[in-house]
């Protein structure tokens, strides 16, 4: 894979009217570290605790997207760090190159997340910026596996997409983000247990697929739900009752494969 940029060199001042967009929200990203965590080996955990602290993954989860009403790594929105956004109907292997030759434009995150592997695994980073590597490599991760990140670059992910969420105004985006995880009223540790409980026989087959095989099938994802915006209702309740389940299950595979990633890299 190419690895050849060096992501913190940053600059000083965020680059003005660049819309940030936000994927899972913060309870998806801790459901995410959460089952991450639980499937570290002893190793990675071991490794992991050292650099950000006890279950420090799970309670940084979030900090990627805070940081971006801050002036620290300005080019993490400057240049799209957090999603890869494509247009519909391309061809499979079109998709899966993506992960490799990266596309000028649509966002960085495939890019980014081969240089912060690269620096983990080779371990160039100092003490000062380990833990800032690893924050950013625990989010960027979850956000591979968000639909609504590798969506259309046209609606920016979705943010231009309108809808009607129990008759409040909203996004496509924020619907995937935030609105369907918090309608099923669990706290982030009932849900990711309860996922873990539901999918834990697709584990095996989860951490045996490749990267490519999972972006194309996010990717097929990513194109029915724009197909169910033409089709549906505009029923809250049957939304919820079409999407949960699959919603769900990315959040399932972003955690055991976020997982994967850290015990290859501290084995």
């Amino acid at each position: 894979m190419k690895r050849t940029i060096s992501l913190f060199l940053v600059g000083l001042m965020l680059c003005a009217g660049v819309q940030p967009a936000f994927s899972w929200g913060q309870k998806g990203h801790r459901i995410i570290a959460k089952i991450a965590y639980d499937n570290l080996h002893r190793k990675a955990r071991k490794a992991v605790d050292k650099i950000l602290g006890p279950q420090g993954m799970i309670y940084n989860a979030n900090w990627a997207d805070e940081i971006k009403s801050d002036n620290i790594y300005p080019q993490s929105i400057k240049d799209g760090w957090h999603f890869q956004d494509f247009e519909g109907g391309l061809n499979d292997s079109i998709v899966a190159d993506a992960l490799t030759h990266y596309p000028s434009e649509g966002g960085s995150l495939f890019r980014v997340l081969d240089s912060l592997e690269l620096e983990m695994i080779t371990e160039k980073y100092s003490e000062s910026n380990a833990d800032h590597i690893l924050r950013f490599l625990v989010h960027l991760n979850s956000d591979r596996y968000c639909p609504m990140h590798i969506a259309h670059m046209s609606d920016r992910g979705g943010n231009d997409v309108k809808m009607k969420w129990f008759g409040s105004e909203t996004l496509l985006h924020a619907v995937w983000d935030t609105d369907l995880i918090e309608s099923q009223g669990y706290s982030y540790t009932e849900y990711a247990q309860m996922l873990q409980n539901t999918f834990r026989d697709s584990k095996k087959r989860i951490e045996q697929m490749s990267d490519e095989q999972l972006l194309v099938e996010c990717y097929h994802m990513t194109d029915a739900i724009y197909k169910y915006q033409e089709i549906w209702d505009g029923n809250t309740y049957h939304y919820i009752y079409t999407w949960r389940e699959p919603m769900e299950k990315q959040l399932y595979i972003a955690g055991i494969r976020l997982a994967k990633l850290l015990n290859e890299i501290y084995k």
